[in-house]
């Protein structure tokens, strides 16, 4: 039986693994197949013969042998495969003619980027990162997404289609594409920290699987102040898991949590992580929310929680983040509210009907500020649209026992 020290280290290794087979021979579907079969085989030798000096190097060995034998199997292919054989898995590693060998750690971040291909819909990059690098199966992928799993399968299908013939390679403009890979880490954080939908209020996994790939990232570039502050606003989002729900599962607000359950060790390296990314260069989006979160995080209790710092951070954030980014705005809003008081906050809401209009989130902002004003007939009804509006059910549920509280 695998230790989880061992599945840890077969998750980690896989995207590389994969990473260094689609490199080499292309055929990303076959690849990911010889990967998948790989890891069986680890996990039925390891625990008996121990795990290899190489691991890596083992695995892309079975990988590549697996991988062989499928494309030797089709005869219209033969002459090319026959070729492809003919290389060792050491040179699974090796650049083509004309390019310099990057090392291969590397290629996580280029499987990210291969993932996060601009002509797939967010959706699809979610769920091609959460396969591909990852290592998620469909069956958990569907789950998560609360999607049929045969849908999930043609979804990644699709993808995998749509990125066939794509060049392996870092691109050259991967600069630019690097705000597209964190944003999908970010996502695939959020659905797990918070479902959209469905009987689970989080889904730790993914919060998890994405804060992996976010460290893995890091790895890659540690100089990136952006993917630091990235890296730093899910840990300390994270380390109040614990204290989200009651001993019912029940949703706890923010300022009513027991935060000696929060985690510590994730606070600590969470703030250590936004103290590093700040002072480098410009700042960014994930940085300035995650000092939002540090300051909430440090604060011994809800009333001392530094709300002018945190408006001044948001009135930053609201000029970096992109145009139409209103959740930035509701935010604030909320920051507003404890500044100046719940009048001023309700008066920033009402900026935002037009932006998020209809969304339940705005609602529910809506009615706990009007309820912090006192109208408490007008905090009912927010509260009660808001949990119309939501498909959590957790959210529902929470949404709507605030309203009864109203009377």
């Amino acid at each position: 039986m695998l230790t989880a020290s061992t599945e840890d280290l077969l998750r980690r290794h896989a995207p590389q693994v994969l990473g260094a087979l689609v490199r080499r021979y292309g055929h990303f579907d076959a690849a990911e197949d010889a990967v998948q079969e790989a890891l069986l085989a680890a996990a039925r030798q390891w625990p008996d013969a121990g795990v290899p000096d190489n691991p890596r190097g083992w695995l892309i060995k079975v990988a590549s042998r697996r991988l062989v034998d499928t494309l030797r199997s089709d005869d219209a292919r033969r002459r090319r495969e026959e070729a492809d054989a003919a290389l060792t898995p050491r040179d699974a590693f090796t650049a083509p003619p004309g390019e310099s060998r990057a090392p291969c750690e590397d290629d996580t971040l280029t499987l990210l980027y291969l993932c996060c291909h601009p002509e797939l819909t967010p959706a699809a990059q979610v769920a091609l990162t959460l396969r591909a690098v990852g290592g998620l199966t469909t069956a958990e992928i569907a789950r998560a997404h609360l999607a049929p799993e045969p849908t999930m399968a043609q979804r990644i299908s699709r993808a995998k289609q749509r990125v066939r013939g794509v060049r392996f390679r870092r691109p050259e403009d991967w600069r630019e594409r690097l705000p597209a890979v964190l944003q999908i880490l970010y996502l695939i954080f959020n659905e797990g920290y918070t479902a959209t939908s469905g009987p689970q209020l989080q889904r730790a996994d993914l919060a998890r699987e994405a804060i992996r790939l976010t460290r893995a990232v890091r790895a890659l570039l540690p100089g990136d102040s952006e993917v630091a502050g990235l890296l730093a606003l899910m840990l300390l989002t994270d380390a109040r898991r614990a204290a989200r729900t009651d001993a019912a599962g029940e949703l706890v607000r923010l300022d009513e949590q027991d935060r000696t359950l929060w985690d510590r060790a994730e606070i600590d390296e969470g703030v250590a992580l936004v103290a590093l990314a700040l002072p480098r260069g410009p700042v960014g989006p994930y940085q300035l929310q995650a000092a939002i979160a540090a300051l909430h995080d440090e604060a011994a209790s809800a009333e001392d929680t530094d709300w002018p710092q945190i408006l001044a951070l948001y009135d930053l954030l609201v000029r970096v983040v992109p145009e139409g980014e209103a959740m930035a705005a509701l935010g604030r809003a909320v920051a507003v509210a404890m500044v100046h008081g719940p009048e001023a906050g309700l008066t920033e809401t009402d900026k935002l009907a037009d932006a998020l209009g209809g969304h339940h989130r705005l609602a529910a902002v809506r009615g706990h500020l009007l309820e912090l004003a006192g109208d408490r007939d007008a905090a009912r009804a927010a509260y009660q649209e808001a949990a119309g509006g939501t498909l959590s059910r957790p959210e529902q549920r929470y949404l709507q026992l605030r309203a009864a509280r109203l009377g």
